[in-house]
């Protein structure tokens, strides 16, 4: 998607995208586009436009916006029809983009004004026209924005944030929790109020779409990045289960292990099981586990994997849902599994039905 370096080149696109989009159809045709022409009260439309259509006029009052974010997309749609409202004429509001996602294009269509981006997703309805074009793809610009919010200093912010997503957060409150900078978390919390993913209070800003909030970082979610280790070990059942908690309960700082995937999903909401057994850990929790299960390294065959992760946040967000079993987040389990393959999908949704539905 092209960067536009001042008002006036957005501007300009954004009359050709307009002309473009009904020029190019039958019995459609724009007449007349005028730049920054005054509306009412003093008021200017970024673009009012004529076109004709089936031998009817009519005028459109365009609102030109550089964020196509959903809370910017609010407040213009807001400001076009309040302009329009002092208009002595019958106009048509139209909202201009250089990109609105699905989110943004249903706020338009809820206010009934008209949208268009220049990456193609358009929707125009008027006597006797009806225009609803989308486009299944999103820009590298938006999609490189979407997963900074997932990468892994962010997403230690999301996982706070989501452990109790009503509670309001001042921006060194949720510094300190995360252990994050000042920054950081200044980008994180405008990320999400853009998307109105949260809201701000005079208490601070909280979650108030979870559900959208997880959808996204489903779609963007990657494992997290680190070395895997297999092995195999004759224990099993009690005697695995006995090896494996006398490790997870004297867990310190400097030698971290937990419950993954399947593994973890077992004990926080049993779906599916599995021939392997899973565990994140750092480097010393990963030799704590492989000596108490006596393990062997092979080459195929195993029954535990052992993922040590770079990321050692993701070790101190644990749940325990029986004393002595530590697993990752039902967050953290969640996204793992939904990118596990198909039984994978199947045990997020389970997991999602249990533990992560929020009101």
């Amino acid at each position: 998607m092209k960067s536009y370096q001042s008002e006036k080149e957005l501007e300009i696109h954004a009359g050709e995208a307009l002309r473009g989009l009904f020029d190019s159809r039958p019995q459609l045709k724009v007449e007349k586009i005028e730049f920054e022409s005054h509306v009412a009260d003093g008021r200017r439309a970024d673009i009012l436009a004529s076109i004709d259509a089936f031998g009817h006029r009519h005028t459109l009052v365009c609102e030109v916006k550089h964020d196509g974010q959903p809370r910017h997309v609010r407040n213009a749609v807001l400001q076009l029809l309040d302009s329009i409202g002092r208009m002595n004429l019958s106009a048509v509001p139209v909202l201009i983009a250089p990109f609105l996602s699905e989110k943004s294009r249903a706020i338009c269509i809820d206010y009934n004004v008209n949208y268009l981006d220049l990456y193609g997703n358009a929707f125009f309805q008027a006597p006797g026209i009806l225009i609803d074009v989308s486009v299944a793809d999103r820009p590298v610009a938006e999609k490189r924005d979407l997963k900074s919010l997932f990468r892994p200093k962010a997403a230690h912010i999301l996982r706070v944030m989501l452990r109790n997503p009503k509670r309001a957060w001042r921006v060194t409150e949720l510094a300190e929790a995360a252990d994050s900078s000042l920054g950081h978390v200044s980008n994180v919390r405008k990320a999400l109020l853009n998307r109105e993913w949260a809201k701000h209070t005079s208490g601070g800003v909280s979650i108030t779409d979870p559900d959208a909030l997880l959808d996204a970082w489903r779609s963007a979610y990657r494992r997290p990045d680190g070395n895997v280790i297999r092995f195999y070990t004759s224990f099993h059942g009690e005697a695995f289960e006995k090896a494996v908690k006398d490790v997870l309960s004297a867990r310190s700082p400097q030698d971290l292990a937990t419950f993954a995937s399947f593994s973890a999903a077992r004990w926080i909401a049993p779906y599916g099981r599995t021939g392997i057994d899973y565990f994140y850990a750092n480097r010393e929790g990963a030799e704590k586990i492989a000596n108490a299960l006596k393990a062997s390294n092979v080459s195929k065959g195993n029954n535990v994997e052992i993922l040590i992760l770079k990321d050692r946040n993701i070790l101190q967000d644990t749940f325990e849902p029986v004393p002595g079993v530590i697993c990752t987040s039902p967050i953290q389990t969640y996204l793992d599994l939904s990118t596990a393959g198909e039984r994978g999908a199947e045990s997020a949704d389970y997991l999602r039905r249990k533990m992560l539905v929020w009101h």
